[in-house]
């Protein structure tokens, strides 16, 4: 059976329970006075010049006036803090007067016993027949809520902005301590270095060092860490302590390799497997030519990049060395060259050549391999510290397209003294 038309547009007064219908009765009872008297909003209405001619006791008991303290003898502008009524009389008025209407805007009003209660303010014009303004109606909200809750906004944030400042400046420390704070000065050997940070909040995992093993033969190796934070600057301090300690005891680029991957995969080979690139090299003073020899070994690090006295350059050939850490048993490979005078030896992480050329658009390409060799033979011949201001200044220009932190060791075998460098 189908119901009737009064029926499908609700229950009938006769089909409504008692409490339900005594609560709707009374609903439709509410005078319209009821309503803007005891509104959840404050109401009030001004002449035009602002004088109060009508006001709500909502905003009565938020302010805690007399109806007849404000009626007729006080304008809306009076209510208002000294900054609100600057702000009123030059932007809110004109603004209401040119447009009709003006909504959301703070303000603070002030009440009888000197407290302040912020308020989100909306005022209209009404017209009349003939389209001239006849007063300003005004609605106001109790912004006590949302002011709390901006400022606590505010002090939240306030709290992240010095905790990220204190990370940063623990973050900073923490690299510090993770590379040498000077290189020592071998004699006969330039000696420059540079570290690029990606991100001032995290700590890195690249690093480096150069130190003696025999008053002619030294010790160089740069590696890079996969991962960043905490757990990678331990891996980074285990690495780099590692293979100090294992150059002592045996100075042999393969077994000092061999000894770092050992430690790494004993240490790391669990549910968090680390390992590194590492590229280690030995430097022996040529007492008779001039110059060092060096013995290179690489566990899966870019290759090295000698730029020569003669305007030349040229990667360092390492193929097939394996990640440091990874297999029990890693594959290093070695390479050995003569440094002459004038000729310099670039060591740098793939943060370098991994750069992204056009960072702005979101994309843009890798730098390259190719693009470093060319950077090396338009620089060369260099000194170490010449090398390494030439590729700070390329990370700069590559700016945020560096989104890896790049460490940069050079070294170059000076000319005789008096011998022109070209």
């Amino acid at each position: 059976m189908s119901r009737t038309d009064d029926d499908q547009n609700g229950p009938r007064k006769d089909e409504v329970p008692g409490d339900e219908q005594a609560q709707f009765s009374a609903l439709l009872e509410d005078s319209v006075e009821d309503l803007y008297e005891h509104a959840p909003c404050g109401y009030l209405s001004t002449q035009l010049d602002g004088r109060i001619a009508k006001v709500n006791t909502t905003l009565l008991d938020w302010l805690g006036y007399r109806r007849g303290d404000l009626v007729g003898r006080k304008h809306f502008s009076d209510l208002l803090t000294v900054g609100g009524r600057l702000y009123h009389e030059t932007h809110f008025a004109p603004l209401l007067r040119m447009q009709g209407e003006i909504s959301g805007i703070a303000l603070e009003l002030k009440a009888a016993d000197g407290t302040r209660l912020p308020v989100l303010v909306t005022s209209t014009l009404k017209r009349g027949s003939n389209g001239q303004p006849l007063l300003v109606r005004t609605t106001l909200f109790d912004a006590r809520d949302r002011r709390a809750y901006e400022t606590e906004l505010l002090r939240a944030r306030k709290e992240a902005d010095q905790e990220r400042d204190r990370l940063r400046v623990l973050a900073a420390t923490l690299q510090k301590t993770l590379l040498p704070p000077a290189l020592e000065n071998m004699p006969g050997l330039d000696v420059s270095t540079h570290y690029h940070l990606a991100s001032p909040d995290e700590v890195g995992g690249d690093f480096y060092d150069l130190f003696p093993l025999a008053p002619d033969t030294w010790g160089l190796f740069l590696g890079d860490v996969c991962g960043k934070g905490a757990a990678a600057a331990a891996v980074t301090s285990l690495a780099r302590y590692t293979l100090r300690a294992a150059a002592v005891y045996d100075p042999d680029p393969v077994a000092v390799l061999g000894n770092l991957n050992t430690v790494l995969h004993h240490e790391y080979n669990g549910a968090d497997p680390r390992f590194c690139t590492v590229v280690f090299g030995l430097l022996t003073l040529d007492p008779e030519k001039g110059g060092f020899h060096i013995t290179l070994a690489g566990g899966g690090h870019p290759p090295a990049l000698l730029l020569r006295a003669d305007g030349t350059a040229d990667f360092l050939p390492t193929p097939g060395g394996q990640l440091i850490g990874v297999l029990p048993e890693a594959h290093i490979a070695t390479t050995t060259v003569r440094l002459a005078p004038g000729d310099t030896l670039l060591l740098y992480t793939d943060g370098l050549t991994e750069a992204r050329t056009d960072a702005t658009s979101g994309g843009g390409e890798r730098y390259g391999d190719d693009a470093l060799l060319d950077f090396a033979r338009a620089l060369a011949p260099a000194t170490a510290s010449d090398t390494v201001d030439a590729v700070r200044g390329l990370l700069d220009t590559l700016g945020t397209g560096v989104d890896d932190d790049t460490a940069v060791l050079a070294v170059h075998a000076p000319r005789p003294p008096g011998e022109e460098q070209r």
